[in-house]
């Protein structure tokens, strides 16, 4: 198995995914070519010390959105990137002392 920390890039904090963390839903942001099982098995690696029990995992591709370059007239992409929803029985903490 791949190195937990390759598979899992970080978490992401947005309105949306604080409020799902209430419903034990956490977003990260995974590499491309990860899978569902392998994101599930890093997160309970990660996290073990909470002794963490992944019950499901969401995947979605996310496209890089058009952008441009000021002054240049030229445009380009940002980078297509992936992000999981991770469902765990019990509530994790994500980040100590905040």
């Amino acid at each position: 198995m791949k190195d937990p920390h390759y598979i899992i890039e970080l978490p992401l904090l947005t309105e949306k995914s604080t409020d799902q963390a209430h419903a034990n839903k956490y977003h990260f942001k995974v590499r491309k070519e990860s899978n569902k099982i392998e994101i599930a098995k890093a997160v309970e690696l990660i996290y073990a010390d909470q002794n963490v029990k992944v019950t499901a995992v969401n995947t979605i591709s996310v496209k890089g959105k058009k952008r441009r370059a000021m002054g240049k007239g030229k445009s380009g992409y940002s980078p297509s990137w992936k992000k999981a929803i991770v469902t765990t029985e019990e509530p994790l903490v994500l980040f100590e002392g905040v």
